[in-house]
């Protein structure tokens, strides 16, 4: 009988999965997804390749769930921080520098995920942005409502902005990278139409 990790077999199966997630991040951060084997994750991960799919059908479920897992997670550590700030305006800044950054941070090697998948795949993977959609339209909506940001239609604006805040790949140094957030930072306060945007 495989052995149990932790306490419970609750906390097995999570403990198990964050471990799954871990081996795919790390194994990401050096190999194209396409090149990745189950049992490469599984010995990474330090689990039988049957613990894989005691947890994913395939290799492409568990990309999905742990992508949905770090969205998940960082949206709500976002939002919080968010949380902790008054001004719409610097609402704005920081919600479109964690993004720039996290585009930058969460690059993989090689070619883009969506071309690696099946179609149904890729429209799941095109779903956690949702979340940060929902974070953004907040933001928006309380500029708007302080008069910061001209009334507009946010089912326009909301995607337009997360589209320009996805299309980073990752900059060489960090002055290059700083820059980036600075440039993208000031345009999109100027396409919401942020109140004073020019003299930060």
């Amino acid at each position: 009988m495989p052995k149990i990790i932790g306490g419970s077999l609750r906390e097995h199966r999570e403990q198990t999965r964050r471990r799954l997630f871990d081996a795919l991040s790390a194994l990401m951060a050096d190999h194209g997804f396409d090149t990745i084997t189950l049992a490469d994750i599984a010995t990474t991960a330090g689990v039988g390749r049957t613990a894989v799919y005691n947890h994913f059908e395939d290799k492409e479920a568990l990309l999905v769930a742990f992508i949905a897992d770090e969205t998940d997670r960082y949206a709500a550590l976002l939002q919080r921080r968010l949380d902790e700030i008054d001004d719409p305006v610097e609402k704005l800044r920081h919600y479109v520098r964690a993004q720039v950054r996290l585009g930058h941070d969460q690059q993989f090697p090689g070619a883009d995920l969506r071309t690696m998948v099946s179609r149904q795949t890729a429209a799941r993977l095109r779903e956690h942005v949702v979340a940060f959609e929902s974070v953004l339209r907040s933001v928006l909506s309380r500029g708007i409502e302080a008069g910061l940001f001209p009334d507009q239609d946010l089912d326009t604006t909301v995607p337009l902005v997360n589209a320009c805040l996805s299309a980073h790949g990752p900059a060489g140094d960090s002055a290059a990278r700083e820059r980036i957030v600075r440039q993208t930072e000031q345009f999109v306060l100027r396409a919401v139409g942020a109140v004073a945007a020019e003299s930060a």
